[in-house]
């Protein structure tokens, strides 16, 4: 089968409606990201809250392979977490780097960041961590030009953080590619979903785009706030758990893993998307 790419593009992309051989049809929206078979000279490209600058290229090499007789009708990834792990590899190392920069002899390892994170905003997190654990000397003592300080390292972060992008860095998790290459491979539309905020809406809109049942789709989440918003939407979901989300709440998931996984450590794979609708099926 001749070698493919997926192209997910912004403001505006195409998209396929509900038959397999479809025309592309435009339409726009800032958290929604729709796949179609294209030549392999192009690339795949994502820009979102990761992410609003995530630029990533990979080729994906489609392949025919034995499945069951069910297959979904779409896959839907969320982004952050389960595409790239973004925070652990991405932002946190170029906050770290930002400091080295600056000099400041701070290091936030993957166990702090973690517990970082549960503070929303950059900006924010630095400022909570050094009013926790005192300013760097090299830091200025009045407020407003602390203000100015925490935003000039931000600025330094999201720059070093680009970079990491642009220069395709950052690795996709395992087995991400494998199993977009074999949906592809059988027609099963695919898309990324990511927004910070109603996520169940995000997903409803996925499947009304591609033309296609919420039941018959299938999310990979990382989440508990993202399995709860494909269970609200009406959908399968399984979750690959990242390493900032392995201690949630996972019960109401169809399937849980550390990862999807390449061979010889696969977790599971399309086949096994097709078998948990045939369950949903047959219940």
């Amino acid at each position: 089968m001749a070698s493919t790419a997926i192209s997910l593009s912004l403001p505006t992309f195409p998209s396929s409606s509900s038959t397999v051989k479809a025309k592309p049809s435009i339409f726009s929206h800032p958290h929604l990201f729709i796949a179609k078979n294209v030549p392999s000279s192009s690339l795949f490209s994502s820009s979102t809250k990761i992410t609003k600058q995530i630029r990533t290229a990979f080729k994906i090499k489609c392949s025919s392979a034995s499945f069951s007789n069910t297959l979904p009708s779409a896959l839907l990834f969320d982004c952050d977490g389960v595409l790239v792990d973004t925070e652990k590899d991405g932002h946190r190392v170029s906050f770290n780097d930002t400091f080295n920069e600056k000099e400041l002899g701070v290091t936030w390892g993957v166990d702090l960041y973690g517990e970082l994170l549960k503070i929303g905003g950059g900006k924010e997190r630095m400022t909570a961590y050094f009013n926790k654990t005192g300013w760097p000397d090299k830091a200025p003592k009045s407020e407003e030009e602390r203000k100015a300080f925490i935003a000039s390292l931000h600025k330094r972060k999201t720059e070093l953080f680009m970079a990491l992008i642009e220069n395709r860095l950052l690795p996709l998790r395992p087995g991400v590619a494998k199993l977009i290459d074999q949906a592809l491979g059988e027609g099963v539309k695919v898309a990324v979903c990511s927004t910070s905020n109603e996520k169940a809406a995000i997903y409803t809109l996925a499947a009304n785009t591609l033309g296609v049942e919420p039941s018959s789709c299938v999310v990979v989440e990382d989440s508990a706030i993202g399995l709860a918003a494909a269970k609200a939407a009406g959908m399968t979901c399984i979750v690959t758990k990242s390493g900032y989300t392995a201690d949630e709440d996972f019960l109401n998931a169809d399937a849980v893993f550390d990862c999807i996984g390449d061979p010889p450590e696969e977790r599971f794979d399309l086949a096994f998307c097709g078998s948990l609708l045939e369950k949903q099926y047959v219940s």
